[in-house]
């Protein structure tokens, strides 16, 4: 973004707080990794990651240059899940202790580049705020601790990293890509989630709205979570990725909405159809699954016709007696 400006710590600041382009739409690198909430190997998972980066594709809230720029946070947000962990440095990590201040809970890998990269912007964002924001760093790695331990200070981080262990993967409703991060007001709650790798700006703009900070002209809008924060939330959601419900009466799309939400997705995600869609939206099987749902309310199946029970036969006719002469 060609607006920001160094200071002399070198962390990037908006001049004047005016934006020129919507927030958070450069370097939206981020690792997929599906298999995140389930116990990784290093040769199931890290090489096939490592080899397959790709480009998550962030789309912009306008195309159009001029128009005031806004961050969202979430209407009515739900409580983070808490956790109790021990950081590498042997201290406890508590979510509760941290409460008062924005949290910002930043799952991540060593293996992961994306992750890598925006470790500096978070180191910059933790000295600039210091009380008032508690970076969390949640590990989701098969590495040893000791090379994690030598990477957080090769990296120079300067906020508790713990190892996230599948049980809390799973209270923030999977981790599908790397790095995702959870932004918590200083009451505890989710207010937004990112996945891949954003703007240093865009951090920092949410940070200084939820401290109450100036932002200059940009505005504060506010969503519903149907999904996108946490997956319990999909029962919320009136559209799902990659399902077209257009075709369907609203009588008809309220009924698929409640299938999407009553079925498993039997690719082994544990989810519901609707959840699965939302998480990830490249399953054949939950794809597969929907649209056989929509295509039964859109063309039910016809009973078959039964012929008619044809009563008792009627008698024959009997042929008439030839007259005698």
């Amino acid at each position: 973004m060609q607006h920001l400006q160094k200071t002399g710590g070198g962390f990037p600041v908006i001049a004047n707080w005016k934006f020129q382009s919507p927030l958070g739409v450069v370097r939206p690198l981020c690792s997929p990794i599906k298999d995140a909430m389930r116990p990784a190997t290093r040769h199931s998972l890290v090489f096939p990651l490592l080899a397959s980066l790709l480009l998550c594709i962030v789309t912009s809230t306008s195309s159009a240059q001029d128009q005031q720029p806004a961050i969202r946070f979430v209407r009515n947000p739900d409580p983070a899940p808490d956790f109790k962990l021990t950081g590498l440095d042997g201290k406890p990590i508590a979510l509760a202790d941290s409460r008062g201040k924005v949290i910002l809970l930043n799952f991540w890998a060593t293996w992961c580049g994306p992750c890598r990269a925006e470790i500096p912007d978070l180191v910059d964002l933790q000295n600039k705020y210091q009380d008032r924001l508690q970076i969390l760093g949640l590990v989701v790695d098969d590495d040893d601790q000791d090379a994690i331990k030598n990477f957080v200070s090769e990296s120079g981080i300067n906020y508790p990293v713990a190892i996230a262990g599948d049980e809390i993967r799973f209270q923030y409703g999977g981790i599908a890509a790397l790095p995702t991060s959870f932004v918590l007001d200083a009451e505890g709650r989710v207010v937004q989630k990112h996945e891949g790798l954003r703007d240093p700006v865009l951090y920092e703009t949410e940070i200084r709205a939820l401290l109450g900070l100036p932002i200059g002209n940009v505005k504060v809008e506010t969503f519903e979570d149907t999904g996108q924060i946490f997956l319990k939330n999909a029962e919320r959601a009136s559209e799902l990725p990659g399902v077209d419900l257009s075709k369907l009466t609203p009588e008809q799309k309220t009924a698929a909405l409640h299938k999407f939400n009553a079925e498993t997705c039997n690719c082994g995600c544990t989810f519901t159809l609707a959840q699965c869609r939302i998480y990830d939206r490249d399953c054949k099987i939950s794809k597969a699954a929907t649209s056989r749902i929509i295509a039964a309310l859109t063309h039910p199946a016809q009973p078959k016709s039964t012929p008619p029970k044809s009563g008792p036969a009627a008698p024959l006719a009997s042929a008439p007696k030839e007259k005698e002469n």
